[in-house]
């Protein structure tokens, strides 16, 4: 599930939601946006509703996170609710790998923006390659059967469709899939940040992405979040 967008006003609003999910899941994936703006109070109040989930829980900070400029905060203050925060380190909870990065904006296939130009531009790529390294090095460290790719942003167009065709370069980036399609034990990879995209997608190697976008799945899925088996 992702783009909780917790405000100071959300009090106990996802409490009883992972609580249901406790009952019906092995893992809970959260997919970045967590908070509104990354405020220090925004973060505590998810954690708060964090504490009625019962089985482990992995995700990633999306854009509003960093809104604040301290990121490291809203990630320890979710950390000490229980929630492993990925990013350079996988983890592997019953037998699946779960390796994660925010991903980063730029484009998809031969619209994908390449570094040329003013240095402005190219230190903007460099922010996309940098993303996808991250997770393609957390990939390459798990040797499990099964893993599965967590993102804020999405790495391909196929869960973006939907949304206004203008804003696609700021949804996801293709480098994102190119990480994961190097690796043949990912099993799916999940996604946020598009609200009016599609749920399911595939990389150009086939494997089944998912935007897990609490908006995205209420239309579609008529619940706040996705079950995915892998």
């Amino acid at each position: 599930m992702g783009d909780l967008h917790v405000t100071e006003a959300s009090e106990h609003r996802f409490r009883d939601v992972f609580a249901e999910i406790s009952e019906v899941a092995d893992v809970l994936v959260l997919c970045g946006d967590l908070t509104n703006f990354g405020k220090t109070r925004e973060a505590e109040i998810l954690a708060e509703d964090l504490r009625a989930c019962t089985i482990p829980s992995v995700g990633v900070l999306g854009n509003h996170d960093y809104e604040c400029g301290q990121p490291d905060e809203v990630a320890k203050i979710l950390h000490s609710a229980g929630m492993t925060v990925l990013g350079e380190q996988a983890v592997i909870i019953h037998d699946v790998g779960f390796a994660g990065v925010k991903g980063f904006l730029g484009g998809f296939g031969r619209g994908e923006l390449g570094a040329f130009g003013e240095p402005a531009i190219k230190s903007f790529v460099d922010a996309a390659l940098e993303e996808a390294r991250r997770l393609e090095n957390a990939l390459r460290s798990l040797k499990t059967e099964r893993s599965v790719a967590v993102l804020h942003y999405a790495p391909v167009v196929d869960t973006v469709e939907g949304e206004p065709l203008e804003i696609y370069p700021f949804l996801g980036c293709s480098r994102l899939a190119d990480a994961v399609d190097r690796f043949d034990h990912v099993a799916a990879v999940v996604h946020g940040h598009a609200h009016r995209g599609r749920h399911r997608g595939r990389t150009p190697r086939g494997i089944p992405v998912y935007n897990c976008a609490m908006m995205v799945t209420e239309a579609e899925l008529s619940k706040p979040y996705a079950l995915i088996e892998v």
